[in-house]
């Protein structure tokens, strides 16, 4: 049987994760050709990895040696670097092997056909098994360095758009939203004028994101003043969320949502696509 893993130190060099196998009574094992021991699964850079040794070794081994596999669990390909080291009792490294950057798909193996001499491990004097008959075996792969995240300051672009929206310090457009009541309210408002809501706007950025409303409000006014231009047919909470939209901003859902019909109808008069596709 096979103990489960284990913390243990890891090579020199770089960050690696290790894990200690510990194979009780390796003098009875099966030494089969091709017959291996599996170790539990363990987990080393979000992937499933099994230790595989052959007692008797596989198939591509000379007769009297121990093989050692490490086998790949996980879907899709990953390049790591690992080591497998065998301890002896005093936990000294007794035979280590190293393979650095091995492409492993999936169920594939990779390791030494040739690891050990099964006499060395057996052998008393060398000390590798305990008292109990134990072999204890470390795998250690390099560890994979997690993305740097690199500090990508927002464009001020964007700001700077919206902070010019409804700007009347630079705007040289004025648009006057009529707000028409329902015909409940308009019962009771005849007498009182029409209520009128300004929006403030800036041709350069209408003729980008919005020609039919710059075409609206035609060339400006010949001593430099500030174009007019009447909506009758847009309620003037809509035609806020409405050019917002064309100055950068966003519209938030449950607004999209409360009101979707009037902002896809008023997005679709003023062929503003984008904002019909939201």
């Amino acid at each position: 049987s096979v103990g489960c893993p284990t913390p243990s130190s890891s090579p020199s060099g770089g960050e690696w994760k290790s894990f200690q196998f510990h194979f009780h009574d390796f003098a009875t094992l099966d030494t089969t050709e091709d017959h291996y021991i599996a170790s539990p699964e363990f987990t080393c850079n979000g992937h499933q990895w099994l230790l595989l040794l052959y007692p008797g070794g596989e198939s591509d081994a000379t007769e009297g040696y121990v093989s050692a596999y490490l086998e790949y669990l996980s879907e899709g390909s990953i390049t790591t670097s690992y080591e497998v080291r065998i301890l002896d009792k005093f936990e000294n490294d007794k035979k280590a092997k190293r393979a650095d950057k091995n492409v492993f798909n999936g169920n594939k193996r990779w390791g030494w056909p040739h690891f050990i001499s099964r006499s060395d491990i057996l052998d008393e004097s060398q000390n590798i098994l305990d008292s109990n008959g134990t072999l204890t075996v470390v795998v250690s792969m390099e560890v994979e360095e997690e993305p740097t995240t690199v500090f990508v300051p927002d464009n001020p672009l964007v700001k700077m758009v919206l902070d010019m929206f409804n700007d009347e310090t630079t705007a040289d457009v004025c648009f006057e939203v009529v707000n028409n009541c329902s015909p409940d309210e308009a019962e009771g408002q005849k007498k009182k004028a029409k209520s009128l809501t300004s929006f403030h706007a800036h041709t350069f950025i209408l003729k980008m994101c919005a020609p039919m409303l710059a075409a609206l409000c035609g060339s400006n006014d010949s001593d430099g003043g500030m174009a007019a231009a009447s909506i009758t047919d847009v309620k003037p909470d809509i035609f806020r969320h409405v050019l917002w939209y064309v100055y950068g901003g966003r519209i938030p859902d449950n607004e999209l949502k409360t009101h979707a019909k009037d902002i896809i109808d008023a997005a679709d008069k003023y062929s503003i696509v984008n904002l019909k596709l939201e």
